[in-house]
C-alpha cells in the first residue's frame, strides 16, 4: 500500500466575487480509484485554507506520493506546491489540463507528468514505483529520463530531456469506475457557502465525458472529443449518495448534457420512479433542446439550464466552429422559458476576427434574450485549443489572476482589441442586461438612451 496525498490547489482571491464554487471532482475519481484498490488516500482541497496552511497540511500528510492538479488559474499555486513539497524520498506527480496541453514545462518542479484521465494511469504509476519499473513505460505519462535528477538538486532538464509513453486510450464504460470519493473532501463548507451564495447547498455531477464538438476557443484536453455516457441508472445512483451527505442541489458538470435526448428523458424518468425531491442545473447545446426534453427535465426538478450561446452574429459563430446559429440559440431560450425553466447563457465578446459591429451584435442579441443569467467573458486563447494555435504567435503571458474591483478578466495577447475596449464592451453589456431585468416596461427606453451613445462610443475607442 501506498500513502498519496492529492491537491487541488484554487485559492479564493481577495476580491473574487465568483458565486461558482464546486469541488474538484477529478481528484476525487482519482482517490476513488486508488483507495479501492487498496492505497492510503487524503485530498487537501485548499477552496477554503490559506496558502500557508494548506502547505502546513500538505506537509504534515507524510504521502510517499504527492499529485497536484492544475489548470491554467492555478499554475502559479501548483508549482509552489511542488517547490515547497520537494525531498524526502517523494514522488511528485502533477495533472489536469496544463500539465496535459504543456507537460515538459512541470518536469523542472514534478517527477511525472499525467496527461488525459488519470485514474487508470495513477494506479499503473503507484505500481511501476513499487516494482522499481521505468515509470516511462505506464501510459499516459511523461517524465525525466532515468538517471536525470530532480529540480532543485540538479539543472532542470533540457529540451529533449522528457520521455514520452504513448497515449492512454480513454476509459470505455464509465460505469465501472467508482464514485468520487467526496467523504474526503470538505462538504460541510461547501453546504454552508451554497446555502448563503446561493440559498441552497450545491455540489457537482459528472454523468459524461469528453465532447464531439470541437468549438475553436474550448479547452477539453483531459477527456477529449472522444464523447462517453454512463447509464442513467448509475449517474441517479450517485445522485442518491450525494443527496445522503447532505446536498439539496446538483450542477451536471458536463460539456453538454443534453446532447443525447434518451438518455436525459431516461434519468428524468429514474428521477421520478425513485420519488428523489431536489433540484438541478445543466449546461445543454441550442441544438439539441425541445419542448418535451425541457418539460421532462423541469418536472424532474430542473430548474435552471445554461448555454454556450457564445456570439450573436453567425458569422463569428461559424468562426468559432460553433456549429449553431443565432435563431436555435434564440429558440431554445424561448423553449426553456415555455417550460419555466430559468436560463443562463455565455457569451465570448472582441473574441479575434470580430469587428466592432460584430461585437455590438452580440452585445444586443445576448441583452435582448430573456435569461435570468448572463456570462460575459474575454477570449482566452489556452493551451491546447485551436484559438491557441491560431493566435499563438499573439500571446504575450501566461493567465496570472487579477485583483480588480469590478473586472477581474485580463488580456492575454495581442489583441485585435485593447483590454480597456474589451473591459468596456463587458461593462456595457453588464449595464444593459440588467437594465433589461430591473426597469420593467421603461426597460427600452432606459436601453435606447444607453446603447445609443456607449455604441458610439466603443467605436471610438481603440
Amino acid at each position: 500500500m501506498t500513502s498519496v496525498l492529492l491537491v487541488y490547489p484554487f485559492f479564493r482571491r481577495r476580491l473574487d466575487r465568483s458565486r461558482f464554487r464546486f469541488p474538484p471532482l477529478g481528484i476525487a475519481y482519482v482517490a476513488a480509484s486508488l483507495r479501492e484498490a487498496g492505497h492510503g488516500v487524503q485530498v487537501l482541497d485548499c477552496t477554503f485554507l490559506r496558502r500557508d496552511e494548506a502547505v502546513s497540511r500538505a506537509r504534515a500528510a507524510r504521502a510517499e506520493v504527492i499529485g497536484v492538479y492544475c489548470m491554467a488559474t492555478m499554475e502559479d499555486d501548483c508549482l509552489g506546491f511542488a517547490r515547497a513539497l520537494r525531498g524526502r524520498g517523494r514522488l511528485l506527480v502533477a495533472g489536469g489540463p496544463l500539465p496535459t496541453c504543456e507537460p515538459e514545462a512541470f518536469l523542472q518542479d514534478f517527477d511525472v507528468v499525467v496527461r488525459g484521465e488519470g485514474e487508470q494511469t495513477m494506479l499503473e504509476i503507484l505500481a511501476a514505483r513499487k516494482a522499481g519499473a521505468d515509470l516511462a513505460s505506464v501510459p499516459g505519462v511523461v517524465c525525466r529520463r532515468k538517471g536525470d535528477a530532480p529540480a532543485g538538486h540538479a539543472a532542470a532538464p533540457e529540451s529533449g530531456a522528457a520521455a514520452y509513453a504513448p497515449p492512454r486510450p480513454f476509459a470505455s464504460d464509465l460505469d465501472r469506475i467508482p464514485f468520487p470519493a467526496r467523504d474526503l473532501l470538505p462538504n460541510q463548507q461547501y453546504i454552508e457557502f451554497g446555502r448563503k451564495a446561493y440559498g441552497a447547498s450545491i455540489t457537482t455531477v459528472l454523468s459524461t465525458r469528453g465532447c464531439p464538438f470541437r468549438c475553436e476557443f474550448c479547452s477539453n484536453v483531459v477527456f477529449g472529443d472522444s464523447y462517453r455516457e454512463r447509464s442513467p441508472q448509475n449517474v441517479v445512483d450517485e445522485i442518491e449518495e450525494v443527496l445522503a451527505l447532505g446536498y439539496e442541489r446538483i450542477s451536471f458538470a458536463d460539456d453538454v448534457f443534453t446532447l443525447n435526448r434518451r438518455r436525459v428523458l431516461e434519468i428524468c424518468a429514474q428521477i421520478g420512479r425513485r420519488g428523489l425531491r431536489f433540484s438541478w442545473e445543466c449546461l445543454g447545446r441550442v441544438d439539441a433542446f425541445d419542448l418535451e426534453t425541457a418539460r421532462a427535465m423541469k418536472t424532474a426538478g430542473c430548474f435552471r439550464v445554461f448555454f454556450g450561446i457564445e456570439s450573436g452574429n453567425d458569422r463569428i459563430l461559424r468562426l468559432m466552429d460553433k456549429r449553431i446559429t443565432t435563431a436555435q440559440a434564440e429558440n431554445a431560450v424561448r423553449v426553456a422559458r415555455q417550460a419555466a425553466l430559468e436560463v443562463g447563457a455565455f457569451f465570448i465578446v472582441c473574441y479575434p476576427g470580430e469587428t466592432d459591429d460584430t461585437v455590438l451584435d452580440t452585445l444586443r442579441f445576448a441583452t435582448s434574450l430573456p435569461l435570468d443569467y448572463l456570462g460575459l467573458t474575454m477570449p482566452y486563447p489556452l493551451p491546447g485549443t485551436a484559438l491557441f494555435d491560431r493566435v499563438g504567435d499573439r500571446i504575450t503571458h501566461a493567465w496570472r489572476p487579477q485583483e480588480a474591483l469590478f473586472v477581474n478578466h485580463v488580456l492575454t495577447y495581442d489583441g485585435d482589441f485593447s483590454a480597456a475596449k474589451m473591459r468596456f464592451a463587458l461593462y456595457k453589456g453588464r449595464v444593459q442586461f440588467e437594465m433589461r431585468r430591473r426597469l420593467g416596461k421603461w426597460a427600452p427606453v432606459a436601453r435606447w438612451l444607453f446603447e445609443r451613445p456607449t455604441d458610439a462610443l466603443f467605436r471610438l475607442l481603440r
